[in-house]
């Protein structure tokens, strides 16, 4: 028995012993990988837009509510990227802010086109370990920016459920009652959140090794009023685009629903979960037609133009990654 356990134990000191004399080969086959996964994932969604419908959405859109929808996507990833302003201020890192902010910025937009295994988690794993921040360190700051998305969805979200604006269409699973329940959990959830971070005695734990830190009160707040003002200018956007024909409120509110069932449906960016939601929520009200154009333009702004730009973005942070390492090698050369 011990002669086998000893076995054991040997071969997985050489597994070790390989894996850490082989590292730098293995790095380079996972970058590789990860790379070659996020072209494959670009071009699986390139040949899916509808890029006829796309033009045309934009086309028959004025100026004015182009540009002003615009301005306000450009607000709703910068509230955003100070996710991970928050994360520095939670974990003390000592990045430059505008790293963070770019990290955090190019991360999201993957995340909202290719989901969040590769947007959200990949690239803040591949950039900030690029930029010399440890695991450790870089599951902190995900683990704080994805509370911090989820506990001011749940604030928002819920108030607006359990004010009952929202009256669920005929034949729908879920009533307006059981929404508005559902709502008022939410909220309770978002504001136990807040307590728990304002008023607990314990502050750390350890689970499977990993230690767990709830952040301080001041930190709780301000991760609350950012994830609320994010979700608020989204829903902003379409409202806009929608030229005003139906209450903010009930946008903001059909548009967090939306966000619901397109993550309990896994579906990256919730491709037809939104347009099913608004359709079946608002075409009493606004024709269809004009619903669905209006969604074409919103992905057109949030999803397809920041994806292109935060692509560039990429491309740039690995080049002068690159070049800076050319850098040491030869100054130690």
């Amino acid at each position: 028995m011990s002669s086998s356990a000893n076995a054991k134990s040997s071969d997985k000191q050489g597994v070790w012993a390989w894996t850490v004399r082989n590292w730098p080969l293995i790095k380079k086959i996972l970058m590789w990988i990860f790379v070659g996964c996020v072209v494959v994932f670009l071009i699986m969604l390139a040949r899916e837009v509808k890029w006829d419908e796309v033009v045309k959405a934009i086309h028959d859109t004025k100026w004015s509510v182009l540009g002003l929808a615009s301005a306000c996507a450009l607000l709703s990833y910068m509230l955003y990227s100070t996710y991970d302003l928050v994360g520095k201020w939670y974990t003390r890192h000592e990045l430059s802010n505008w790293k963070v902010l770019s990290v955090c910025a190019i991360s999201y937009a993957f995340n909202l086109s290719l989901g969040s295994f590769i947007g959200g988690v990949g690239f803040r794993y591949r950039l900030y370990s690029k930029l010399g921040l440890k695991n450790g360190v870089i599951t902190r700051i995900l683990g704080l920016s994805l509370a911090t998305n989820w506990i001011g969805y749940c604030l928002l979200a819920g108030a607006i459920f359990a004010s009952g604006l929202l009256q669920a269409p005929k034949g729908w699973e879920i009533g307006t009652g059981a929404l508005r329940l559902i709502g008022g959990a939410m909220v309770l959830a978002g504001v136990a959140y807040i307590a728990m971070c304002g008023l607990s005695k314990r502050k750390k734990w350890t689970i499977k090794g990993h230690d767990i830190e709830l952040p301080s009160f001041r930190i709780a707040v301000v991760q609350n009023a950012l994830a609320i003002a994010s979700w608020a200018s989204i829903g902003c956007i379409i409202w806009i685009l929608l030229e005003e024909r139906a209450d903010y409120w009930l946008v903001l509110g059909v548009f967090l629903l939306s966000g619901m069932a397109g993550a309990l449906a896994h579906v990256p960016g919730g491709i037809g979960v939104i347009e099913a939601v608004f359709v079946a929520f608002l075409s009493p009200k606004i024709p269809s037609s004009q619903l669905i154009g209006a969604l074409v333009v919103y992905r057109a702004i949030y999803y397809l133009a920041p994806l292109l730009i935060a692509t560039l973005g990429y491309v740039a942070l690995e080049a002068s990654h690159r070049r800076a390492n050319a850098s040491v090698k030869a100054a130690e050369a």
